[in-house]
């Protein structure tokens, strides 16, 4: 009997589903986010350059905190049945909000949405040279939320430009990156 058509797998996976859905692994648990709160303020004499550095780190700062946050292991969980079933795929987006807590300027937000195929698992797993498919997904998730998050932030850059040329980045800023991710039935 094949790998991917024995019953008792099937099965498994169907068990592992109605578990996840009974646990509650909906709403707020479907996404991973990192903030990133930049309390140093500028200097009045600070280039263009230099304060739009000081906002992309505050970004890649809480992009290294979604990609390293504890809900991102469940959320790779979640697809361990991806592959199996042909047809399983999800659907997600990587948003990016930019808050100016000292100015009265509203949020800046870019989104970039994408999705999982079972062949992106298939590719991964000749990558990586593992069947796990809790570790495969994993790293599809932060490939995800890597490109998401640059692709997010080239949307936003221009406001927050805006934001440059308004000073409103002369005092605290707060950056939220957030991975939203929805399986498709």
């Amino acid at each position: 009997m094949s790998f991917r058509t024995n019953p008792d797998r099937i099965l498994d996976n169907i068990d592992r589903r109605r578990n996840r859905e009974e646990t509650g692994l909906r709403g707020s648990e479907r996404q991973a986010t990192g903030r990133e709160l930049d309390t140093e303020v500028p200097d009045v004499e600070a280039t263009t350059p230099e304060r739009v550095k000081r906002i992309f780190r505050a970004v890649e700062r809480s992009y290294t905190s979604a990609a390293q946050s504890a809900i991102l292991g469940p959320l790779a969980q979640r697809f361990q049945a991806v592959g199996d079933i042909s047809e399983h795929k999800a659907r997600g987006d990587v948003s990016i909000a930019i808050r100016y807590l000292d100015h009265d300027r509203p949020e800046d937000f870019g989104m970039s949405p994408f999705e999982i195929h079972p062949n992106d698992l298939e590719e991964i797993r000749k990558e990586t040279k593992t069947s796990r498919p809790d570790v495969n997904a994993l790293r599809i998730l932060r490939k995800q939320l890597r490109d998401g998050v640059l692709a997010a932030y080239q949307k936003v850059e221009p406001r927050i430009r805006d934001a440059i040329r308004d000073r409103a980045d002369m005092g605290h800023v707060e950056v939220q990156v957030t991975m939203d991710l929805r399986p498709i039935e």
